[in-house]
């Protein structure tokens, strides 16, 4: 509760800087019951202290306008031959803000004017006996050693405000410093993961093979073979979650969800066709069997695809999906008749080379381009098998 006070009280500037400047007011006050001094009215030097203290209210917003604003007045206060008053030391106060808040130039000019003032303040008041040199003096010992605090204020500053930007720097710096050894960390994983399959692969298919000789042959080794590459897959299996459990720190993903495949095709044309964008969906043939990862790359191109003809297509596109099913392939083809092939790029996409990527991975091939009668058209084809690799 302190803390939020003393945070909402430094942020009223006006009302702090008032709060600073409210004594110089009630110095006067025993001076005004007087009756005044000088042969001039308590009324009427209550009412200079307020044109003096008054602009002490923007100081700190204002400072230049603040500063000029009572160096008039104590200007024309000597013009009119009105006695100093306590409220006078208002122009000093002007002169620290002006040192301390802005550069060396603007607090050195500031100064020779209220030396300029004290010099007029000494010869102009100082008599019966007094020693206008000593009192010249005197005042100019206030003058430096305002105008020496506002400078020593404004350094500080500087340092606070230069330890506060180097904190921050060596901040971002561990920061950035902290991404790169993770990124370090996770290739290293990543070829660990790479070797960990890569090994627990090679033996299971070389058990898997002896198995298979010797089945008929010798049933206790192939029995033996098969313990083996279970027990290897298990082992490549627990190893595989525990390097991607590492991979997948700090990801705001989401849990692991079954990836999407041939079978969701009709849910991702509904979801486009909720876009705005007419789709329509053909399938032929006799579905086969596939990998997941084969299954994801037919799904991946449609996406892709679909999502080329909503950005540049054109208001009026129509497209069709249409899946065909062959002995041994997939073959997928996408089909709109936007202006696609007219439209201006942006420069930063990658869709059709990571549709070809992404087949290329299971032997497949994708073709792209505009139709002769218009539109344009993405058709793909991915081996189901390894062995009818294109």
């Amino acid at each position: 509760m302190v803390g939020r006070a003393w945070e909402w009280w430094r942020g009223k500037k006006p009302l702090v800087d008032a709060g600073f400047a409210a004594p110089l007011l009630l110095l006067m006050i025993p001076e005004a019951a007087g009756g005044g001094a000088g042969g001039v009215g308590g009324s009427t030097l209550m009412l200079l202290a307020l044109f003096l203290v008054g602009p002490l209210v923007l100081r700190r917003t204002f400072p230049r306008a603040s500063f000029t604003a009572v160096a008039l007045v104590c200007f024309a206060q000597w013009l009119a031959q009105m006695p100093p008053i306590p409220a006078n030391i208002a122009i000093l106060m002007g002169l620290y803000t002006i040192a301390a808040d802005r550069s060396f130039r603007w607090g050195l000019a500031a100064a020779l004017v209220v030396e300029f003032g004290a010099a007029l303040a000494a010869f102009g008041y100082a008599s019966g006996g007094v020693d206008q040199r000593f009192t010249l003096l005197m005042l100019s010992a206030f003058v430096a050693g305002t105008w020496i605090l506002g400078l020593h204020m404004r350094t500080r500053r500087a340092y606070l405000r230069s330890l506060e930007e180097r904190a921050a720097r060596l901040e971002r710096e561990r920061d950035t410093e902290v991404q790169m050894a993770m990124a370090a960390e996770r290739a290293r994983i990543a070829r660990e993961l790479h070797d960990v399959v890569a090994h627990n692969v090679s033996v299971i298919v070389v058990q898997a093979d002896g198995a298979s000789f010797a089945i008929r042959t010798d049933t206790r080794r192939a029995q033996q073979a098969l313990e083996t590459i279970s027990a290897t897959g298990r082992q490549a299996l627990a190893e595989m979650r525990r390097l991607l459990g590492v991979l997948r720190e700090g990801d705001a993903g989401g849990p692991y969800a079954p990836q999407p495949g041939v079978d969701q095709l009709a849910d991702l044309v509904d979801q486009v066709r909720g876009s705005g964008l007419p789709v329509s969906l053909e399938i032929e043939g006799v579905p086969e069997a596939a990998s997941e990862g084969r299954q994801l790359t037919v799904y991946r191109i449609v996406q892709e695809a679909l999502t080329n003809t909503l950005k540049h297509g054109g208001p009026r596109a129509t497209a069709t999906v249409r899946l065909r099913y062959l002995d041994g392939a997939i073959e997928v083809g996408v089909v709109d008749d936007g202006r696609g092939a007219a439209a201006v790029g942006d420069g930063r996409g990658h869709g059709l080379a990571g549709m070809r990527e992404r087949a290329a991975v299971y032997g497949g091939e994708v073709r792209a381009g505009p139709r002769p009668g218009g539109g344009f058209e993405v058709s793909a084809r991915v081996p189901v098998r390894e062995e009818v690799r294109t």
